[in-house]
């Protein structure tokens, strides 16, 4: 059992190493994600102002095109006019002259329309490019600054993560889920030493009966006010001497 609990001290031993090399990156991983989803952000705003300029653009040059082609037949029927041999001939070419025009009054009218349009978009673009290359700066500099202190402690976490690696399978698998629930639910803090007879994670006082049973190391015990994993001094000043 002592090898047990010594385990279970050793991980924690590790884990608050590695959670202080965490520490020292502080909210720096948390900024180069938040500036990268921002980033992303507007050049999906910017790809959308693009899709609707290109869009009405599109529908501008398909006008024009139709717009060509009444024209030409307006033109042939303006000039059949001067054909025609009865008034139903000329009622059927002036209304064919008249829904043309009407239609090129039509394509006039929207194709102002779509130009504003696009023009608003392309405005919108060259208003969005500044912020995104703000952002790209403000990223590129804080990315910058985690990869130096990721750099500065690689080694030491590259070893303490290969310690880990290493422990956890000689550890039994029902106490190495408890000890990772209870990390979780007390940020971190899994195993308490019981110093001056109190639990060194929430102070509680243990009782003085207790204290003796965990001095003997024969089984596992749980602090009844926080619900960490209890190890006795000794086993916990033998890991530290053991791992320096």
């Amino acid at each position: 059992m002592i090898n047990r609990l010594s385990k279970l001290y050793e991980l924690q031993y590790i884990d608050d190493q590695l959670d202080e090399l965490e520490e020292l990156r502080g909210d720096l991983p948390l900024t180069v994600n938040e500036l990268t989803g921002q980033m992303n952000t507007v050049k999906e705003q910017i790809e959308e102002q693009k899709e609707a300029k290109n869009a009405a653009q599109e529908k501008m040059k398909l006008n024009e095109t139709e717009k060509e082609e009444l024209q030409e037949k307006l033109k042939k029927f303006k000039s059949q006019l001067y054909q025609v041999r009865n008034n139903k001939e000329y009622d059927a070419l002036t209304k064919s002259i008249d829904h043309s025009e009407a239609r090129i009054k039509e394509i006039i009218e929207e194709n102002e329309e779509l130009e504003n349009e696009a023009q608003k978009r392309i405005q919108n673009i060259e208003e969005l490019k500044p912020h995104i290359e703000e952002l790209k700066k403000e990223l590129k500099e804080k990315e910058t600054e985690l990869k130096k202190i990721i750099k500065a402690n690689e080694k030491e976490e590259v070893r303490l993560q290969k310690s880990r690696e290493k422990l956890v399978p000689q550890l039994q698998r029902a106490e190495y889920k408890t000890y990772m629930r209870i990390r979780k639910a007390r940020g971190g803090s899994a195993i308490s030493v019981v110093v001056r007879g109190a639990c060194s994670g929430c102070h509680n006082v243990i009782p003085p009966q207790r204290q003796i049973e965990i001095r003997t190391n024969k089984r596992l015990y749980t602090c009844e006010s926080c619900g960490r994993v209890l190890i006795s001094g000794g086993i916990a000043d033998n890991v530290k001497s053991k791992l320096g």
